[in-house]
Order: structure tokens, then sequence, then C-alpha cells
């Protein structure tokens, strides 16, 4: 039986018939069908089960807040479970299963779990699976993951593509109903640039089903001219399709928008996740009706009342064609009329206000039906679809009056603003007593670093119900945000709107008011989790008082709902079981994403081999084409080591050191992080972070600074070169660029945040070359350009320049030990520079050299390394690094920390060389055992490796460890206990291996 309707239906295409399949069976509908409307198109009123207690589920809402109608879509490489019926659009070839049943959806082994409902209440699952312990893992866990869920995790690997986009505008309105696209028409007039975010695929909301005329033409009219002059401005951009999944601190908002879900074949990504900087945001997300709970209200056919018009006016379904609708409020009374019009029968309205509506009321009346006030359902009776309906007094005297046989039932409960956004990031919430829901607080707006209010709502998620007064609090929001983003607002008249005038509504929580607990057991308030109102009164009587840990002892607004529907009707049972006001009962946290998004739009292009983005330095592939064997250093591949014709790594690794020494070797250090400071609190700042003063560094000039935490532990080094009087370059380790590049923001942004200092992360613009060993200065001196003679250019010297025809930079510095220049060209210059070196330096022995043998010259020269030396407990004063930190700062990162005791205590393990005595390598990360046995029974350790290596400089093995009081215990031999057991012997000595008065890097 088909529930179409005739002449309805104004976003479907009657013309176009297409196919698809519900749980195997084919089907039709239109093109503008959501999968929800065809699905009730073709009469299918049940289409899942619900989470606990399998009990057959209908389809209760038109938009994102449906509860029930959750699907798995798609098969192999596009299965993806969990998406909702009602937002996904109809395409041909569209393939859907339902939930949570097994053997089939129409007969559910699991749907005995109702008949066991009394066994089953809130929190049980606390109670039951505790004792006896010994059945946790073999009976209980089992149970529970199995029953855990509702959706089939994926099986295949996705095929589909996805991608972030980021955006940057003035104002950011979320919403393109008739309030979101009149305040972007407001803040666009201004000159702002705007960005407008729907997330279905039409414009105008709930606007076009409700009615009402603005400056006297038909709404959907007026929405078609607002969204024409939208689409001629060229500063706004309009996005269907896009959800406003979140707003964060500092104008950080996500969009999430579905790209080609609508499409039977995808072409380009699927889905794109927006990240927007956004000066200010306008929430206009609208509100959503309330259900009402009463014996029965999740039987398939109970449908929210405006879910019920939505269907009929925008698809031309039919829920039913024997109606009760029942209510509190006169909006349900539009939903009458509508389906009267329609040529259904609207069988009763059941008001549970005793004195009934207004306007609406009577002009329901007028067409025939039926209106009976003070009256509630008492409970509807109906397995797989809905039956009957019993009524009663709304006040619950007398029992019930009698039965009436219908096939849907609409409710009505009144409306709450969609607050989620304005929440996420701070803003409060005012209770409105007249309308019965929580709205935006505008006196407690969520606030950016300066205290000023930078989300604003509009419309009816400002709590402003009314077609008129929405018209005018929009235009007034767009004015606002406009002038708050730094422009001047036009000053026309609001448009006017006109629509019938509302009889306030009488707040029901419960129908009936006093309904014994039989009736109250199987009134529903979550859907989705299975939630009685029984539930939560039952929490209250167990002493969860705390909105929050009733919430998680019934799951009440858990997992994809965040409390859409169930919120306000769950806070109201407990408030009115805890005998308190629901302000004093308060809300939940809500929490993005609004409604879930994919993780595929999460991850973006991280997927494959790119799930971790590889960075590969301009030289990448000269070093690929020669012999490089690859090591994983942070994003980046860097060569460990240049393999030649039969050469093992090792032999390679010494070859490599053995030329550096003695002729020439070139590094590719591109690598390494390259973060701009720049401003006239510049050197203030650097001050903070380093141990040692860097505010004293002189243009030219390059220092070697240390980084701590504020718990003192040091987290990098590097060398800083002061470039002028407001700017400096930092160096920092490979791995450590992205890190300490947030780092610094975060102190700028938290707690310097009125410093003058401006941060770049320079990493990838330029590449950077290391030219080391005695024959360094000839190579250079040969390509000519610049002056690099040590009275020129001297030691921990920097200059400008160019070198051999490329513009460069040059610093006078060595991790080596040798005679070294890094030398930084435009990253676009990077190979052909790297080249030129290596043509003009065949003749002095030039030879390219890896990590490996990077890491063996500066241990030979006793240089620390982040991540080998430290490890998160190490402070510099370990290190023997006192040298690099200031006494004349008062302050600094982490200086407090390392003065309290245990930093300070003699006792730490100090930084010391290691030589074996018989000239092996010691193990790495090896201890050294000591006398005695901890409370575990292991033996006692003072000391431990952190650098190892063959040394080919040396013909033996050195290493650096850290050892207790090691400074103090020159010449002592610890013993290392090795992973087989086995010990090595090592002697306490100097850190420094190579050239201890530093002649060589000073040549």
């Amino acid at each position: 039986m088909s529930h179409r309707l005739a002449d309805h239906g104004r976003l479907i295409d009657r013309s176009k018939r297409i196919g698809f399949s519900f749980n195997g069976a084919p089907l039709a509908g239109h093109p503008g069908d959501t999968l929800a409307s065809a699905l009730l198109a073709n009469a299918r009123m049940m289409v899942g089960r619900s989470f606990k207690y399998h009990r057959a589920r209908g389809v209760v809402a038109s938009g994102a807040e449906e509860p029930n109608a959750l699907m798995n879509m798609g098969q192999g490489a596009t299965f993806e479970p969990n998406q909702r019926a009602t937002t996904t659009e109809l395409f041909d070839g569209l393939t859907a299963r339902s939930q949570n049943h097994w053997p089939s959806l129409d007969f559910d082994i699991g749907a005995i779990n109702t008949h066991l409902s009394r066994f089953l209440p809130a929190g049980f699952y606390y109670k039951m699976f505790m004792y006896p312990r010994a059945f946790w893992k073999h009976v209980y866990e089992p149970f529970i993951r199995q029953s855990a869920g509702l959706g089939q995790a994926p099986r295949e690997r996705d095929c589909d593509t996805y991608e972030h986009f980021y955006a940057f505008t003035d104002v950011l309105v979320i919403g393109g109903g008739i309030a979101g696209l009149l305040a972007a028409h407001a803040a666009a007039q201004s000159g702002a640039k705007v960005l407008v975010l729907e997330q279905t695929a039409f414009w105008g909301g709930r606007s076009p089903v409700d009615g009402g005329t603005v400056d006297g033409v038909p709404v959907e009219q007026a929405i078609e001219k607002i969204v024409g002059e939208l689409e001629e401005m060229d500063n706004v951009t309009l996005r269907t399709r896009c959800m406003g999944a979140g707003v964060y601190d500092h104008g950080y908002v996500l969009g999430y928008e579905r790209l080609t879900d609508h499409l039977p074949v995808a072409e380009g990504p699927r889905h794109r996740l927006w990240r927007i900087r956004a000066a200010q945001v306008i929430t206009a997300t609208g509100a959503i009706e309330r259900p009402l709970s009463f014996a029965g209200n999740d039987v398939p056919g109970v449908m929210l009342a405006s879910a019920m018009r939505d269907y009929a006016v925008n698809y031309g379904v039919a829920a039913g064609r024997r109606i009760v609708i029942a209510t509190n409020n006169d909006d349900a009374y539009r939903t009458a009329l509508c389906l009267k019009k329609a040529g259904l029968d609207v069988v009763r309205v059941l008001d549970a206000r005793s004195i009934g509506g207004g306007a609406l009321m009577e002009e329901a009346r007028a067409e025939g039906i039926r209106i009976d006030c003070g009256r509630a359902i008492a409970k509807v009776t109906g397995g797989k679809r809905v039956r009957k309906v019993k009524i009663c007094a709304q006040d619950g005297i007398g029992g019930a009056l009698e039965d009436i046989d219908c096939d849907a039932v609409a409710m009505s409960g009144g409306w709450s603003p969609v607050v989620h956004l304005w929440s996420h990031c701070g803003g409060k919430l005012v209770w409105d007593e007249d309308q019965a829901h929580f709205r935006p607080d505008p006196e407690r707006p969520p606030t950016g670093p300066d205290g000023a209010g930078f989300v604003t709502a509009a419309g009816a998620a400002n709590g402003i119900l009314s077609l008129d007064g929405a018209l005018k609090d929009a235009t007034a929001a767009g004015r606002a945000a406009a002038k708050a983003a730094g422009f001047k607002p036009r000053r026309t008249a609001a448009p006017t709107g006109d629509s019938v005038a509302e009889a306030p509504l009488e707040p029901v929580w419960l129908m009936p008011r006093a309904a014994q607990v039989s009736l109250r057991s199987k009134s529903w308030l979550d859907f989705q989790n299975d939630v009685k109102v029984s539930d939560v009164q039952l929490a209250a009587r167990e002493g969860f008082e705390s909105v929050e840990h009733t919430k998680r002892y019934t799951t009440l607004g858990m997992a994809t709902d965040q409390g859409k529907l169930s919120n306000i009707n769950g806070l109201a049972i407990l408030s009115d079981a805890l005998g308190q006001p629901i302000p004093a009962t308060g809300t939940t946290t809500f929490r993005p994403p609004y409604t879930p998004i994919s993780m595929g739009a999460i991850a973006g292009e991280a997927r494959g081999e790119v799930f971790q983005p590889l960075r590969k330095t301009p030289m990448h592939d000269w070093h690929a084409a020669h012999g490089a064997d690859w090591e994983p250093v942070g994003h980046w591949r860097r060569p460990y080591a240049f393999l030649r014709d039969g050469e093992r790594v090792h032999d390679a690794v010494e070859r490599e050191v053995k030329n550096t020494r003695q002729a020439l070797g070139l590094l590719d250090a591109s690598t390494l992080g390259k973060l701009l400071v720049k401003g006239p609190d510049a050197g203030r700042f650097l001050d903070m972070l380093y141990t040692n003063m860097m505010s004293t560094l002189k243009p030219g000039h390059c220092r070697y600074g240390l980084m701590c935490s504020e718990n003192g532990f040091l987290i990098d080094d590097g060398v800083v070169a002061r470039i002028n009087e407001d700017t400096f370059l930092c160096h920092t380790t490979t791995g450590g660029a992205d890190r300490i590049h947030g780092m610094m923001e975060e102190w700028l942004q938290t707690e310097w945040w009125d410093w003058q200092v401006y941060v770049a992360n320079l990493t990838e613009q330029f590449a950077q070359v290391a030219v080391v060993g005695p024959n360094a200065r000839k190579v250079l001196e040969k390509l000519g350009g610049m002056d690099v003679s040590a009275k020129t250019l001297p030691f921990m010297g920097w200059a400008d320049g160019r070198i051999g025809g490329f513009d460069c930079r040059v610093y006078r510095i060595s991790f080596s030990g040798e005679l070294s220049f890094e030398i930084a060209v435009p990253a676009s210059q990077g190979l052909a520079f790297w080249t030129a070196l290596i043509a003009a330096g065949e003749e002095f022995g030039v030879m390219p050299y890896g990590t490996e043998a990077l890491h063996i010259m500066r241990a030979e020269k006793g240089f620390i390394m982040i991540g080998d030396e430290t490890d998160g407990t190490v402070i510099p004063q370990d290190l023997g690094l006192d040298w690099a930190i200031s006494r004349k700062k008062d302050d600094y990162l982490g200086k407090r920390a390392q003065q309290r005791p245990h930093m300070t205590d003699p006792g730490r393990w100090k930084l010391v060389g290691l030589e074996t005595l018989d000239g092996s390598v010691l193990p790495d990360g090896a201890y050294a055992v000591a006398p005695g046995r901890n409370a575990n029974g292991q033996r006692n350790t003072q000391g431990r490796v952190t650098s190892t290596y063959h040394s080919p400089t040396l013909g033996r093995g050195i290493a650096m460890g850290l050892a207790l009081k090691g400074p103090e215990r020159m010449g002592e031999v610890l013993e290392f206990a090795g992973t087989d057991g086995k010990t090595t012997s090592a002697r306490i000595v100097d850190p420094v291996f190579y050239d201890k008065d530093g002649e060589k890097q000073n040549v």
C-alpha cells in the first residue's frame, strides 16, 4: 500500500522514479526523497530495533534528531553503519539494512528482552556483572561485547576519499533557515566576508512547511529572493549539505560537508571537513520539537507532529490514514490542518491544556476536526505499528475514557532551541519558564581571549519561536556580528513576518500527569537508548541526584542522540522526582560533534601510505638515486647511510665518518626545525623559553640554547641566530619543530597573550646543507661569491650572501666537531645547490653522509642528543650543561621546578663517557648494576647507557650514559647487564672523546 499523497511533495520530482533496496527488498522512490520518506511512502513503518530491549521502532523525526532509523548503508567497500534514514538522500541503487536484530527485523530473538524488562532496569549492569568475579572473563565480558553497539563494523577497506579544507571568514552563519539567511544578508551588506552552512540540501529550514508571509509574500518566495541576493554577493559563500559540527575557542569551528553521499557514483572526495576560523559566529540552528511521554510512545507510527507535516508537505507522504494528535501547544494544530487538507482523517486532537489553544485551534475546529481539551493518551497499543489509542484525562483522574482506532499518532510537547553549538565553547543557558525550554543566555555568551563574546544565537535557536520575532532577531544578530568583526552594518528596516499568534503552552512531562507505575514503565524518554520515565525516577531514588550521574546511570541522552529529543523531558522527570525546579537540576554537557561525523572525514587524506604524511627534503630523490638507506625521523625520511654496491650499512657508516673527518662530507640538514620569532617582545619571549639569555645576542651571531618544560625537564635544544633587533631564527631538532612551534603558540595565546610576538614555522621553506670537514672552506671558496674566512665569519657567526650564484645564509656552527658551515638556500634551489656542491667537491673528496655518521661524530665530541640523553626525566644540570643556564634571568620555563629538592639532589644520575675495557660496544640502553636488590626483587641500578657506537675515528666502542654521581667517579669501572644475561665492564671517562679543545672546529 502506497502512502503517497496526491498534489503534495514540494521537494520531490514525481516525474522520475528511482530504485533502492531495504533489507534486500526492492523498493522505489522519487528524486528528492530521503530514505525515511521513501520507506514511509512504501508503508515500511518498522525500520529497526531498539538497543536494549529490541523493541520495534519506527521513524520519529524528519531530521538530524532522529533516534530510531539508523541504517547499515552500502555494501562491501562502501559499507557504513548507523546512518540516519532521515538525513540520507535517496539515490538510484541505494542499499540499506536495518540494525540490531537477529535473524530478521520482523522476527528478532532479542525481543525477548522486552518481556524481561522488569529484571533489566536502569543500572542493572552495574549490579549484575559484579559478582561472582570469576564469571567476568568467560561469561559477562563476551556477553557485553556481543550486545554492545548498534551497527556492524565495516569489514572491507573504505574505497572513498576524504579531504580537509581550511577557511577564514569574518562572519560564519550556521543554519540556512529563514533566520540564518537573514542574519547572513544583514552581515554581508556591511562588506564582511560571510560563510553560511546548511546541513540539508535545501534552504529555508522549517519556514516553508510552517507557512506565513514575509513582507506580504509567502515565506517560500521570500527565501528564494534572499538566497538569490546572497548568491550575487562576492563576499558570501553558501554551502548546503554542510553541518556545523562543533564550535571551539578562538572562533575555531568544524564544518562537515557531505559532498557525494547523494550520488549513485561518487566522483571526488565523499566528505570534506571544514576547519574554519571566524571572527564572529552566528548559530541559527533552529529548534527541535519535543516528544511527549506516554505509554507506548515508541510504537512505530508514533511521530513528532512537526515531522508528520514535514513528510506530508516536503515529500507527499502520509505516516497514516487515521491520525490522533496529542499536544500541549498550538503548533500541533498546524499539523492537524495540514493533514486534513491533504485528505487524511484527523480522528482527534488531544490537547492537554484544560482550556485549549488559540486561533489555530479554532481554525482546526472550523475544519471539522474534533478537539478534546484536558485529555491525554493513556496508552498506544500495537506491535509493529499503531493500532489503537486509549485516551484519558490529563490529570489522571477517572482512568481510561475511551479507545480510538488509528494507525498513526502525532505528538508535540513544545520546542527546544538547538543550543548545542552555543554550549560547546562555554555559552551558558537560561530557563525560559513561559516556553518551558533552555535558551542561550545573552549575558553569558562564549567569549574569546579578550573577554568579548564571539558567538550569537539567532531566531528559534535563540528561543524566538514566532516568525516576526525571528526575522527581527536574525537581522539584529547579523548586524551585531558584522560590527563586532570590524565592519559598519547598514541600517535598513528588518523584514516583517506575519503568522498566527499562538496561545501559551502548558508544560507536560508525562501523560497522564498522575500515571500509574505500569504506565510510567512503558513511557519512553530516550528512544535510542531505551530509557523510560521509570528509569530516571529509579535513579533519583537510588541517590543519583546530579544530572550527569543520572545520565550515566541510565544512559539518557548518550551516544549519537546527544539528548536532542530526550534531554529536557528527562531533566523535568528528574527534577520532579527530586522535588526541585528544572533550572536547579541543570543540563548535561553538550559535546561536539552535534551529530556524528565519519571517521574518514576526521582522517582526511591520512590513509594508506600517507596515513602519516611523509615529508621529503628537496634532495630526497637524489638521495634515493645514490643508495640512501632510509631512517624515519618524525614525519621525515632521512638517509641513515649511503650504500655503495655490495656494501653493508655498517661499512658505509664507517666510511662516511672517516671521510668527513679526513676530507669533506655533506649532510642534508633541511629537516631541522626553523622557527622565525619576530616582534618587539621577541627577545623577552625567548628569554622565557630558553634556559640561557637570548635577548643579549647580537645580530649576526648564534647561540646554543636549551628548552625545558614547566616541570624543568629538557625537551629540545638548538642554535638560535639573531637576524635583527626584532627577529630571531630558532633551530630545533627534526622531531621537535612542530611540537616546539605549538608550544610557543600555546604560551603566547594562554600566558603572554599581550606580548607582541609573531611565530612562523619556516622549516620547509629552506633547504639546509652542512658542509663539513677539513676541506669545507676550500669547496666554498672554489664556488666563490662570499668571504667565509675565519676572520670574516667566525665560529658561531652567520652571514647572508651568494655562493656559486645561489642566495644563501651561512651559519658557522658544528655538530660534528669539524670545520663546518650550515648553509640555507630557498627550498626551490636546494637540489641545485646540493648538486653544485657535489660537483665542486669532487677534487676535495666530497661524500654525502647520513644520520648514523652524524650521531657517531657528535658522540665522539660528547654532544647530547634530545631523545637519547633525555627521556622526559632529565634536566640540563644532569648533562653538565650548567653553563647554558643563565644566572642573570629571574625566570624561564622550568627554573622553579629545577629548584625542587629532588632536582637538586646530589644523588642524581649525571652524564659521563663510558669506555669498555675490551674496546667492545656497550648494548644500547643497558643498565649499570649495583649491589643489592630493590623491593621488587630486581637488581639495583646505578646508571644506564644513553648513546653507544663503534667509533671509526678511535677504533673502539664509545658510549655516553647517566651514572650516579658520575662526574665524581672518573676512572671507576661499572658492570653493565645485557639482555642476554652477560655483563660488560666499562670505565667512567670524560664524555668528550675527540678534540676536547675544539681546535678542529675552530680552524
